[in-house]
């Protein structure tokens, strides 16, 4: 409710992104405060969009109009799904990564052991048509009825940096790393392109 006794809308809001929510991506100095941190707001694509610019992300649009976060390795996209008061706000990420259907029994221990032991992205497997198997993380929050702006911030930020680093553990986990290099000590077809 506003002071003068009206029901607030969304459009009464100035939308702005705390910036101490912001982890510094690059090295690079956070960004100026630029409104209130305790609006409640219906998240949209284009309060996304100032979020990814703050945090100095490159994204686009895709053909779907989901907004995509791209990586050398795997793809964050920023969706929203549904109407009214059961629209979903989700941050799924596609591991590019090919492995075959042998290693799924494999993929399933390390996916159960990375999702019991943290909060998000939750992690599965998908079977392509061709038979490669690849991992997809995703995190999920209920907007509908409007969420806080420093919560759905300080919650996006944690999941992008929670994909990125399930990337860096899997490639550990099952000794990628190690594989990678091997394959580029007698490969010479140049860097791979982003």
């Amino acid at each position: 409710m506003r002071e003068d006794g009206r029901e607030t809308s969304r459009r009464d809001f100035t939308v702005s992104i705390d910036p101490s929510s912001i982890p510094s991506f690059g090295g690079q100095p956070d960004p100026e405060p630029t409104g209130s941190n305790g609006s409640v707001v219906i998240p949209d694509q284009d309060l996304v969009k100032q979020l990814l610019d703050q945090m100095e992300l490159k994204y686009l649009v895709d053909d779907e109009g989901d907004l995509a976060a791209p990586w050398e390795d795997f793809r964050t996209y920023f969706m929203f799904r549904g109407e009214g008061d059961q629209q979903v706000f989700a941050v799924r990420t596609f591991y590019d990564r090919p492995y075959s259907v042998d290693d799924k029994p494999q993929l399933h221990e390390v996916v159960d052991d990375w999702n019991q032991r943290t909060l998000w992205p939750k992690v599965y497997t998908h079977t392509h048509d061709d038979g490669s198997v690849r991992l997809i993380g995703e995190a999920q929050m209920l907007i509908g009825l409007g969420v806080g702006l420093e919560h759905f911030v300080s919650s996006t930020v944690s999941w992008v940096r929670a994909s990125i680093e399930f990337d860096k553990w899997v490639v550990e986990t099952l000794g990628l790393a190690k594989d990678a290099d091997t394959d580029t000590d007698g490969d010479d077809d140049g860097p791979t392109e982003v």
